[in-house]
């Protein structure tokens, strides 16, 4: 009977690490060039850079996500190649670069946990 309630508890313990991390779907949202995924994970309000624009601080969700889906379209981002993860008390930074048929950019994003769930508060693409 203890074995069998330990089994279950660490079964559990492991399975909300996989349930909390959406740095997961994230990177895969990325790695598809779906905008629309990684914009499911933004904060209520996160603060965004796009090349040749000013940084916005504290723009909307659904604003941010319009404007980074349009970004993905109008630059053909086809994948993304992840150089850098960290994970430090409850923020995780991501770097890697946008893939697309020219140079490709930077982008940077900051993720802090809030209601037990990672979500976007920053996002910087160079």
């Amino acid at each position: 009977m203890k074995s069998f309630l330990l089994t279950i508890g660490l079964g559990l313990m492991l399975s909300s690490f996989t349930f909390f991390d959406n740095s997961s779907a994230i990177i895969n949202g990325l790695k598809d060039g779906n905008a629309e995924v990684v914009s499911r994970y933004f904060d209520n309000f996160i603060d965004m850079k796009l090349p040749e624009k000013g940084e916005i601080k504290n723009i909307g969700k659904n604003q941010a996500g319009i404007a980074l889906q349009s970004f993905f379209r109008e630059n053909s981002i086809k994948g993304f190649e992840l150089l850098s993860q960290r994970d430090m008390n409850g923020t995780m930074y991501l770097a890697g670069k946008l893939l697309n048929d020219g140079k490709g950019y930077n982008i940077t994003i900051l993720l802090k946990t809030k209601d037990a769930n990672q979500q976007i508060i920053t996002i910087r693409i160079n």
